[in-house]
């Protein structure tokens, strides 16, 4: 059974938290490795009678239920006459200049902590240190006060009892919730096939705290296949919390449209969906932090929204945290956030558990059993990951900051102008060592380079704490962006291990250098390990043990694909084998192409989509085609489309009054995520394997996985595109009677390297010699299913 668990710091947050919330003064630049470093420094320094990060919890009954309120002490020491418990924090700001606020929660948890260890070692008292280091300066300062048992039982007391309406609220919540699951019946009249499957196994990745990955093709009805078993799983007690995690927008609203779904069958739990804070952040909000109303006072307004919200709604989307939001004067994010730790299934972002920059600390600061996470459309995560673990930066918006800053005056500025020309320096030596190369990669971290980085964002940390009437507004805003960038090229420089290198890039007048991740499982799979569990799925994770592998499940998971639900006689799959489109052979394949698309869309009129692997090929073949085809109607991707745009593509799908050819980008906005059903779309093509570019990076992501003993061009060029591939082709078949073609414009699928790849469903591909054996195909095929392709 999961534990009901509530974090000391949680605990503390939101008893002892008053008065403003203030994201630029009040929270530490440190990084994580920093901060972690300097605690095992300190710790360190004592001899055998100290412990280290020491757990401390205790049970506690509200409402009658049983929560373990538990965390970790940085340090226990019994070497003398009292023992001595520590509590280390880490900030570049002068302790003169921590609010009150900050060390009233720092006091707060160190008293915790002494409390639960005089209950658990038997002690009449115990001395506390608050150990305070500030990184600029390394000075640290050292804080302490004895108390008794009893009154830290007193303090404890006190703090639980300002929680308990809380842990009540929540309490409520939960046994509301568990008690509308014990009778939910699946939200459908019947199981399509392989759902009853695919919700068996999900349930037993939950009981068995293992991880799962699912191929489940389109149809399989993924979300409440997913969703209504872990929804089971909550309601036996197994876990108290659930997480979907998603890449798109559209995904998010699918699941709320599953959980609307689920209510309206007698579920009763709180589900809220969070949106990026440049998203949802009201229009009226002024950037600084000291003037936001909905800032100010935050902290004074926070629990009434909170009972007035959780009182009133069960799906808590984004239009129903900004009614709230307004209403109390919030920042309708950081409640959004607030909220959350009041919610069963929270649907969010990948970058919410993945990306170390923006990752839920209040959730995922320690794992937790009773968390668990279902991970959507997973093939996304692989280059999504990559990207959160890496990072870059550019002397040239260091060097325009210095231009800008330089007869600027204030307090404090001077340490901030020093710590710049350090940084520039630093680039400047890492410029001679590429001896005028253009671009190049090395292993070893930028040691030297970091050092002035880590000087740079102190000095500007203990610029920011200090009184903001010494500074400028505008000079705070050329200052904060370059900052910012610093902070996340250090937040990766922690990461920073042999999956890594450093490209740096001399383009003459600018430096560029990037943190690049080629190998993001290991990180992937440390953060999976914050919950019981999880389910990776998707339509196209072929090859499984390739995305084991990427997506860090590679010793401990379980693989699962699923049958499509959709007879397979319904959809036509075809590999032309007298075209080879390779980047050296397409000027000469362009006319048995055009006449290959001209045969597709002519021997049965109707919609197609015409896929290519880049915009320069899309717009040489939508053109040959439209002068070979002047009467029929096409429409084609641009480079860049608004969303009136994009709208506007997909509208000519809409009507069947006459046929349209789209022409669309290989693993663009067209090729995934789009729903075209029944006679919206009867056939795609895809031309070429869609293998990548040929790129540097892309060439070192070979090299490594080479080197470790693994296919590389697999890894960084083919399965990457093959994919792709398969999400195309997914556009086809969206229904029970759909009836369509995927035409796959290329030879190479019917090779050693591609023909094993496909799916289940693809493996009763044709091949067809010639246009005319083409065509003879394809007139079977309608003729097969001579009635019109209608809308399910």
């Amino acid at each position: 059974m999961a534990d009901n668990r509530i974090g000391v710091r949680e605990l503390v947050e939101l008893t002892v938290r008053t008065g403003d919330l203030d994201p630029v003064t009040t929270n530490s630049n440190n990084t994580a490795m920093l901060g972690a470093s300097i605690h095992r420094r300190l710790q360190a320094a004592h001899d055998s009678d100290y412990e280290k990060e020491v757990y401390l919890a205790q049970t506690v009954d509200v409402n009658g239920v049983a929560y373990t309120i538990d965390g970790r002490a940085d340090g226990v020491d019994t070497s003398k006459a009292r023992t001595v418990i520590e509590e280390i924090k880490t900030s570049a700001r002068d302790w003169a200049d921590v609010t009150p606020n900050t060390k009233d929660r720092y006091w707060a948890q160190a008293r915790v902590y002494g409390h639960f260890l005089c209950a658990d070692r038997g002690l009449a008292e115990v001395e506390l240190d608050l150990i305070y280091y500030q990184t600029t300066t390394d000075q640290i300062t050292r804080f302490t006060e004895v108390k008794s048992a009893q009154a830290l039982a007193d303090d404890f007391e006190d703090l639980l009892n300002d929680f308990a309406d809380w842990l009540k609220m929540r309490s409520d919540i939960v046994a509301r919730r568990d008690a509308s699951i014990a009778d939910l019946p699946f939200p459908f009249p019947a199981y399509r096939k392989g759902q009853r499957e695919l919700a068996a196994a999900v349930y037993r990745t939950v009981a068995n705290e293992t991880r799962l990955f699912v191929e489940a093709p389109t149809g399989t009805g993924k979300t409440i296949s997913t969703l209504f078993p872990v929804v089971k799983a909550m309601g036996a007690g197994l876990i108290q919390r659930a997480f979907y995690l998603t890449a798109k927008q559209s995904t998010r609203h699918v699941t709320e449209e599953a959980m609307a779904l689920m209510t309206a069958h007698g579920l009763r739990a709180k589900s809220i969906t969070l949106t990026a804070k440049d998203t949802i952040t009201f229009a009226d909000e002024p950037d600084d932090p000291s003037v936001n109303p909905y800032m100010l006072g935050y902290y004074d307004r926070l629990k009434p929204a909170l009972k007035d919200l959780l009182a009133h709604e069960d799906a808590i989307t984004r239009p129903v945290i900004e009614q709230y939001a307004r209403k109390h004067t919030l920042d309708p994010f950081e409640f959004s956030l607030d909220v959350s730790l009041f919610c069963d299934v929270i649907i969010c972002d990948y970058n919410y558990l993945f990306d170390p920059a923006v990752f839920l600390q209040r959730f995922f600061a320690e794992p937790d059993n009773g968390n668990f996470f279902l991970v959507d459309e997973a093939h996304n995560l692989v280059d999504r990951a990559r990207e959160m673990y890496s990072a870059e930066l550019t002397d040239t918006d260091f060097a325009a900051l210095r231009v800008a800053i330089d007869k600027e005056k204030g307090k404090g500025l001077p340490p901030v102008k020093g710590a710049l020309s350090k940084v520039l320096t630093a680039f400047d030596a890492v410029r001679l060592t590429v001896n005028g190369q253009p671009l190049t990669f090395q292993k070893p971290q930028l040691d030297d380079f970091i050092a002035q980085l880590t000087g740079f964002t102190g000095a500007v940390h203990d610029w920011l704490g200090q009184d903001p009437a010494t500074r400028k507004q505008t000079t705070v805003d050329l200052v904060l962006p370059v900052f910012f960038s610093a902070i996340s090229y250090l937040r990766i420089a922690d990461y920073y291990n042999a999956a890594y290198e450093t490209e740096i890039e001399d383009q003459g007048p600018a430096l560029r250098l990037k943190e690049l991740c080629l190998d993001p499982s290991e990180f992937i799979s440390d953060c999976l390990d914050k919950g019981r569990g999880a389910v990776l799925f998707s339509a196209t994770l072929s090859p499984l043990a390739y995305y084991q592998d990427v997506l860090g499940g590679r010793d401990q998971s379980l693989a699962y694909r699923l049958p499509s639900p959709f007879p397979k006689a319904n959809l036509k799959v075809l590999v032309t084998q007298f075209i080879t489109p390779t980047y050296r052979n397409r000027q000469a394949s362009l006319p048995s192409l055009i006449a290959s698309l001209t045969m597709l869309v002519t021997t049965k009129p109707g919609h197609y989509l015409i896929f290519l692997p880049s915009h320069s090929y899309l717009t040489e073949v939508a053109a040959a085609f439209q002068a070979a085809n002047p009467t029929l109607d096409a429409v084609v991707q641009a480079p860049s489309m608004t969303a009136e745009e994009r709208t506007a593509f997909l509208a000519r799908f809409q009507s069947d009054e006459r046929p349209v050819v789209g022409f669309a980008v290989l693993g663009g906005i067209f090729s995934e995520g789009i729903d075209l059903g029944g006679s919206r779309l009867i056939g795609v093509a895809v031309v070429t394997v869609g293998l990548p570019g040929l790129n540097p990076e892309s060439d070192r992501l070979r090299a490594y996985f080479d080197a470790q003993g693994k296919d590389g061009f697999a890894y960084a060029y083919q399965l990457p595109g093959f994919n792709n591939v398969l999400q195309a082709g997914g556009r086809v078949i969206r229904g029970a009677k759909d009836v369509g073609v995927v035409l796959l414009a290329d030879s190479r699928f019917a090779g050693p390297r591609y023909a094993p790849l496909f799916p289940p469903h693809w493996t009763h591909a044709t091949v067809a010699a010639d246009l005319d054996d083409m065509a003879t195909q394809l007139i079977d095929f309608w003729e097969a299913h001579h009635e019109n392709r209608t809308h399910p």
